[in-house]
């Protein structure tokens, strides 16, 4: 049998309807079954990567062992997160300008590559100021790269992967790189290798992973094309006025960033009832692996279906298990062993299927030709609206841990109801 014969076998195996081009030309429909593999191969080492260097948790806990100050600590995700959105609306127009633009991925993940190295040597060799002001600075060249891989994958993914499969291969990708980072979280709880070293490890690992998959995701066969002159940078944001279902999904998108924002403030009440932080990392760390292992494959192949009901669905398991949190812990029951581990785990649940269902529809949605911009005013929009947010749940804390995740709960309960109201894509 030969390579060939084997990836496609794989690859119907992984596929719930292989047949059809998908809206793929011709000569890239006979190379999709081994693309859809690099695809799964690259993104799963990537998720992989990003499971290991996880600033709200693992560089958080790094820079507080060298005795970084907390601000240093209090910038990660912040840098992180606007690093990664908001360069996209500038970065995008050079995307659109390529005639073959795997290579802007492949050139994102060496350059996180590159930068994650970089915070090992730091973690190795520098202490208190000094390595939280170099972590920082290197956090944010992680997070451009990043940007970079972010724009350009959504519109690869719909170049080389037909319509009706590309759910299933972030969705194997996802759960692959839970499975690698569930192994990290318990060796983590238990303690059994130095926390220090194990860290250190884990971001060298980090490193070869993301310079492992821009050598195979360079390998990815797409077709030449015309390089498009991209719209100015600012000129792409005229997109939200022509069209309203970019407005909605932009809306139940920023909604549901309370999954996302929601996770410190469970930790939080942890913290109240007397857990201890290594713990509850752990146990973090643990929930988000264990519940994308399970959940990602699942919500992949169900955004092949219809992506505007994992997004629905999402915001309701988003809801149930924040006013969950409350409930629980107004009831005393934060305390026990079990509670907040559960809800953790179903917001986790929400969290991916958020990824998920976002990053197909985003895909079907936009023109065939305007993927990347469309990508870059999304992220762009969504990157200020976390940042505004982020600032809100760190004001509204000053509240309680309880008045933020009701907030965050509402939120999710108002993105059930813009989310129905997307058109359906799919089919």
């Amino acid at each position: 049998m030969t390579k060939t014969s084997f990836a496609d076998v794989l690859f119907r195996a992984l596929v719930d309807d292989p047949s059809g081009a998908g809206g793929l030309s011709a000569a890239q429909a006979r190379h999709e079954p081994a693309n859809f593999l690099r695809h799964a191969g690259s993104l799963s080492m990537s998720k992989i990567a990003d499971g290991l260097i996880d600033p709200k948790l693992v560089l958080a806990w790094l820079l507080a062992h060298l005795g970084a100050s907390s601000v240093f600590v209090g910038l990660l995700v912040p840098i992180r997160e606007a690093g990664a959105l908001l360069p996209q609306l500038f970065t995008a127009p050079r995307v659109q300008a390529m005639a073959r633009r795997k290579w802007a991925w492949v050139a994102g993940s060496i350059g996180q590559g590159v930068a994650a190295a970089g915070i090992v040597l730091a973690a190795l060799t520098l202490t208190e100021a000094m390595a939280g002001g170099v972590i920082c600075a290197l956090l944010a060249v992680l997070a451009v790269a990043r940007s970079i891989c972010s724009v350009s994958y959504n519109d690869i993914l719909g170049k080389t992967v037909g319509q009706s499969r590309r759910g299933a291969a972030t969705g194997l990708a996802s759960s692959l790189g839970a499975g690698a980072v569930v192994i990290f979280a318990l060796v983590l709880m238990t303690g059994i290798v130095d926390r220090a070293t194990l860290v250190v490890v884990a971001l060298a690992l980090a490193a070869v992973l993301w310079l492992a998959a821009g050598l195979i995701f360079s390998s990815l066969w797409e077709e030449r094309a015309a390089g498009m002159a991209g719209a100015a940078a600012l000129g792409q944001l005229k997109l939200l006025r022509a069209d309203p279902q970019l407005r909605r999904f932009i809306w139940a998108r920023g909604l549901l960033t309370s999954t996302a924002l929601a996770p410190p403030y469970i930790v939080l009440l942890g913290a109240q009832a007397g857990h201890g932080t290594f713990d509850r990392l752990g146990a973090l760390v643990l929930a988000s692996s264990v519940a994308s292992l399970l959940s990602s494959w699942v919500w992949g192949r169900m955004a092949d279906r219809s992506s505007r009901k994992v997004l629905m669905f999402s915001a309701v398991a988003g809801f149930v298990a924040l006013l969950s949190a409350v409930v629980l812990d107004l009831a005393g029951a934060s305390g026990t062993v079990w509670a907040l581990p559960l809800v953790l785990f179903v917001l986790m649940i929400a969290y991916h299927g958020v990824r998920q269902g976002r990053s197909i529809y985003l895909v079907d949605m936009a023109p065939k030709d305007n993927r990347a911009a469309y990508t870059a005013v999304s992220n762009t929009v969504i990157g200020i609206l976390l940042l505004g947010s982020g600032i809100f749940g760190a004001l509204a804390s000053l509240a309680g841990a309880k008045v933020t995740l009701m907030i965050f709960a509402a939120m999710s309960l108002a993105a059930i109801w813009v989310t129905k109201g997307l058109n359906e894509i799919e089919g």
